[in-house]
């Protein structure tokens, strides 16, 4: 039985859901005029979810521990375990639940003014809210079976929000793409579930991270598969290249449905990662490939994210990229930077989304645009060597290993790039010493705050996430030097940007990467070939 005080936070993890489930229920009832009714109730199921998951966050701060409580449960055959309905309670459950609660209230919000007079905002909320409800059932799960029905049960609810706006034939064409890529990701989930049931003999979280901390020698074969599987599933969640076509193109849908998708959903692919971390730690093939599928990602996006000219599909390439850096992390088994790598983004990307309008004003005001020269040989030099050595010994304050953390230095010398980046835009501008100066502390700034939230999420996630993945595969140094060099290429890629402007040959391939490499092409006549767009009218749907 559980304490006391633990016994609230579990009543108020239940709650989360429990509100938003009987509101989206509610309003699948009511009829279409009673609109105003169900975004009132929306709003206030959307605020008191957010409530008790951030009361839950700060009573598991104080006194919490991590526990698994069953309200019900189906033994299956064959000895694969059950099917559960039950909560896992840990620090990686309250923060991903404070999280997307916040940003689902923060959504129900926006789109109420939004929306206002759309006839069908009724409808959009109750969707929103199963959709919602979905996502932080998936997030306390303790079972993994009701993990996936969760994840199944948000992809189904998405769609509908995806196919709000059915007259757009591209609304359609992006939500039958994520259809199908989605029934493929829960192939591959169920799959993987089972094989660790099979394996292990459950299907609780909690009990199986246990067998894997007991576990020695090899992993066996079965477990090898399932984590090849949820890395592909992963990987569709995520909308990792060359597969990211649904989510480049999902911008017909309405902006308050591109926030949720952006800031929330589709980090389910990391956050499945982070969840089944202890069994991803220990398989090495699967996460070195996961590392792989990431940092091609980035690759693409980083070329490709220059030449877009719509600022939604700006966005959506950066979600992809952000997507692959996160993967990129766990595959370097960096899971509590990833998991401030999460947090840091669904912020932010929801901001970004829901502020986008305002973007538009602040590209089209007139401003006075100073010209930027290609940087010269020692302004390189200069910038370079100041960035590593301020990464270098900030981290070494931090206590940045490189013998037993080398992913950790990897991930460094990105930072080291970021800040090269940014402190070769302050010597280009020409603005003088004190500017320079200036960006020089904010870069000491940015670097300390880097390592010191990395430092925070370390200590709080520490009993949630195995040990640090050491050096214990032949693929894991040089694909760390593979990591150097494509983030370096990226950067001495985009600061030429104007002298290869002047060759023919770089025109060509700004056209080609400004349509995404035409990686998206063959599955978009495919889906047309054997799924006719149809666009539903408005009036009908």
């Amino acid at each position: 039985m559980p304490s006391n005080m633990n016994l609230i936070i579990l009543l108020l993890l239940y709650a989360v859901p429990l509100l938003l489930w009987a509101t989206g229920f509610l309003g699948s009832i009511l009829p279409g005029e009673r609109a105003p009714l169900m975004v009132r109730l929306s709003n206030g199921a959307a605020g008191l979810s957010f409530i008790s998951a951030a009361l839950a966050a700060l009573l598991y701060a104080i006194v919490g521990n991590a526990l698994t409580v069953t309200a019900f449960s189906f033994t299956l055959p064959r000895n694969v375990g059950a099917l559960a309905l039950s909560v896992y309670i840990n620090a990686v459950t309250v923060i991903m639940l404070t999280l997307v609660s916040f940003v689902g209230f923060v959504v129900a919000r926006y789109a109420r003014n939004y929306l206002q007079g759309d006839k069908y905002q009724g409808r959009f909320y109750t969707w929103l809210n199963l959709t919602l409800a979905s996502i932080l059932t998936l997030i306390i799960s303790g079972n993994m079976l009701m993990f996936v029905l969760a994840w199944m049960a948000t992809s189904v609810c998405l769609h509908r929000l995806l196919m709000f706006y059915p007259e757009r034939t591209g609304a359609v064409l992006a939500a039958r793409k994520k259809f199908i890529t989605s029934r493929i990701g829960e192939v591959s989930l169920l799959i993987a579930v089972l094989l660790i049931g099979s394996t292990l003999h459950s299907m609780d979280f909690e009990t199986v991270f246990h067998a894997m901390a007991t576990m020695t020698g090899p992993l066996p074969v079965t477990l090898q598969w399932a984590s090849g599987l949820l890395v592909l599933a992963a990987a569709l969640q995520s909308a990792q290249f060359p597969l990211q076509g649904w989510l480049i193109q999902v911008m017909e849908a309405p902006t308050p449905v591109s926030a949720l998708l952006h800031a929330g959903i589709v980090n389910g692919g990391a956050f499945l990662i982070i969840r089944t971390s202890p069994i991803m730690s220990q398989a090495v093939a699967a996460s070195d490939v996961l590392a792989i599928i990431g940092l091609v990602t980035i690759a693409a996006a980083g070329l490709v994210m220059p030449t877009q000219t719509s600022i939604k599909v700006f966005l959506a390439w950066t979600t992809t990229a952000q997507m692959g850096f996160m993967l990129l992390e766990c595959g370097l088994g960096v899971y509590s930077l990833a998991m401030l790598h999460l947090v840091a983004h669904s912020l932010y990307k929801a901001h970004a989304f829901l502020s986008s309008g305002s973007g538009v004003d602040i590209i089209r005001a007139p401003a006075v645009r100073l010209a930027q020269p290609v940087a010269s040989f020692w302004q390189w030099a200069v910038v370079l060597i100041s960035a590593t050595l301020m990464t270098l010994g900030i981290g070494v304050a931090f206590g940045l290993d490189s013998e037993h953390q080398p992913a950790l230095l990897a991930l460094g010398v990105i930072v080291t790039v970021a800040m090269t980046q940014f402190l070769l835009h302050s010597f280009k501008t020409g603005m003088g010493a004190a500017f320079i100066a200036r960006a020089a502390t904010q870069s000491v700034l940015v670097i300390t705050a880097y390592f010191s939230l990395h430092a925070v999420f370390h200590f709080m996630l520490a009993t949630s996430f195995p040990t640090l993945r050491m050096l214990n595969s032949p693929a894991q140094y040089p694909l760390i030097g593979l990591v150097v060099l494509v983030f370096f290429t990226l950067l001495l890629t985009q600061q030429s940007l104007p002298v290869l402007a002047r060759y023919a040959v770089a025109r060509r391939a700004y056209v080609h990467l400004h349509n995404g490499l035409y990686v998206d092409i063959p599955f978009s006549r495919w889906v047309q070939h054997f799924w006719p767009m149809q666009a539903i009218p408005s009036a009908n749907r």
